[in-house]
């Protein structure tokens, strides 16, 4: 035995019952679970590593004894197990744990969980920060900024299969390898340019997102629309109209989960001869703004999911429902008349003909 005895003083109960199988593996040896009266006919062997494993009756209280009498016993069981173990002169290390802890203290102390053991699990890694958006620079300031969860394209082409375009790592964080070179924006027209270079056998492969900005009176502010959303290659071009759903007011940044050209679309081709028919655009998460940029963080976000949404229009049509019916009964119930004539006992009785 050690010559000094180690305290924890938290015990995990997840941990604990995994003590036996760490022990197996780390002894290579398999255990044997015993009762403290046959320990005593047990021989053990110098020369070879064993693990015994001993079960303590449970310490709650019973009908018939209280748990100070229940630990009494079980500390009269430990030093016996101890007794025999000096007794055939074998070095050992005795672990004693419970199964798990009697009480769960939720909140510890820095100083006090120094003091305590570590968890064998590793702690969690910190999710990571989100990749920071495009932003395009001009002479005065950021004027541009582009952020996306997924950017994904596709084109099919005439006899071939068809061919994915994921740029999201090619456009955000830190292996970005997107130019901005052919930008520009003023108070009124902003161009974004997204150079990829040679994409997939694509020469000259650019995004380029286009957007305008207008004062109308009704209103009385000024809007900007993304009117195009063009995809250039191989000297083609490809041109897809978003300024029916793409619009938010000039000082705030359009946001949207799924900006798509497929389903349920906010892009859609200028005219059915246009290349943009056999591309797909998936964009997840997108938010762009192109006016009044006043840092490398959006302004308050315009979202693209309408105020009166199904589950809205559902709400509002049975509350509708409910209140006629309410109505139509209160209205049957004043519609009740009580009788204007009643059987009075003093007086001649009520006769009704019978008429067959």
């Amino acid at each position: 035995m050690a010559p000094s005895s180690l305290v924890l003083p938290s015990v995990d109960w997840h941990a604990s019952s995994a003590v036996p199988a760490l022990l197996q593996e780390k002894l290579e040896t398999s255990p044997v679970y015993l009762e403290p009266s046959t320990l005593r006919q047990l021989r053990l062997n110098h020369s070879i590593s064993s693990l015994l494993v001993l079960r303590l009756p449970y310490t709650t209280s019973t009908q018939f004894m209280s748990p100070k009498e229940m630990l009494s016993g079980n500390d009269e069981v430990i030093g016996e197990v101890l007794s025999i173990l000096k007794s055939q002169a074998v070095p050992y290390t005795a672990v004693f744990t419970a199964l798990r802890p009697s009480r769960v203290i939720r909140e510890v102390s820095l100083a006090v969980e120094n003091l305590g053991r570590s968890l064998l699990q590793a702690p969690p890694k910190p999710a990571a920060a989100p990749h920071p958006p495009v932003m395009y620079n001009n002479s005065v300031g950021p004027c541009i900024l582009l952020w996306a969860e997924n950017l994904t394209m596709s084109h099919v082409r005439s006899g071939g299969a068809p061919v994915l375009f994921e740029l999201t790592s090619r456009t955000f964080g830190p292996g970005a390898s997107v130019s901005l070179t052919d930008s520009v924006c003023n108070r009124t027209h902003s161009r974004l340019v997204l150079n990829y270079g040679d994409v997939e056998g694509y020469k000259d492969f650019k995004v380029i997102f286009v957007m305008n900005s207008r004062r109308y009176p009704v209103s009385a502010q000024h809007w900007f629309t993304l009117d195009n959303v063009e995809i250039e290659y191989n000297g083609l071009k490809a041109r897809f109209n978003g300024s029916r759903h793409i619009y938010a007011p000039q000082n705030y940044s359009f946001h949207c989960q799924s900006v798509t050209s497929f389903r349920n679309p906010l892009l859609v081709p200028f005219s059915s001869s246009d290349n943009a028919t056999n591309w797909r655009v998936s964009f997840t998460e997108f938010q762009i703004q192109g006016f009044n940029v006043t840092g490398p963080s959006f302004s308050y976000a315009s979202d693209c999911a309408g105020f009166f949404t199904p589950g809205i229009w559902m709400g509002l049509l049975s509350t509708l429902l409910m209140v006629l019916i309410l109505t139509y009964g209160l209205h049957m119930l004043m519609q009740l008349k009580t009788m204007d004539r009643f059987d009075d006992p003093k007086g001649a009785s009520i006769s009704v003909p019978q008429t067959e």
